[in-house]
């Protein structure tokens, strides 16, 4: 058993509000890609609102109705990949500009957490910010450079 698990993060805009027609294509999916995300293969958490259904509730920016948060935890960068790039979440995720503003900026962060830690919103947006201050390191990457675990 691993002494660290991989924790993601994902933040994005939407062009409309989550009860309009825009977003219904988006909305109608959620269930189905969070549940196809709870039994991955190395799947580990998933933020969730009070609702407990998903973290579309969650405003990580307090004055922006429109900015939303993703954040979960899992095994190993290899099967974060496997989800995000090798299975149906990837038709929903080729959609993403039907649905999202494009972000100039970094809008993804991984890093590694303690087996059984589960980030917070403040937690997951420092790591954001982290990437996009100091680029790409060992507190905060993409899958473009991934770091290992720290040693214990």
């Amino acid at each position: 058993m691993s002494l660290f698990h991989l924790a993601q993060v994902n933040v994005g805009r939407v062009l409309a509000p989550l009860d309009t027609p825009r977003l219904a294509g988006f909305v109608d999916q959620l269930a189905e890609i969070n549940a196809l995300a709870d039994a991955a293969p190395g799947f580990v958490w998933r933020m969730v609102d009070d609702d407990g259904a998903d973290a579309t509730g969650l405003r990580p920016e307090e004055e922006d109705d429109l900015f939303l948060i993703n954040c979960s935890v899992w095994e190993s960068v290899e099967a974060l990949r496997a989800y995000v790039y090798r299975s149906d979440h990837l038709r929903v995720l080729a959609r993403r500009r039907e649905w999202f503003e494009r972000l100039t900026d970094h809008h993804m962060a991984l890093w590694w957490v303690p087996a059984g830690h589960r980030p917070t919103v403040a937690e997951a947006m420092a790591r954001v910010a982290l990437l996009r201050e100091r680029g790409e390191g060992p507190d905060a990457f993409t899958f473009r450079a991934p770091h290992p675990p720290a040693t214990v």
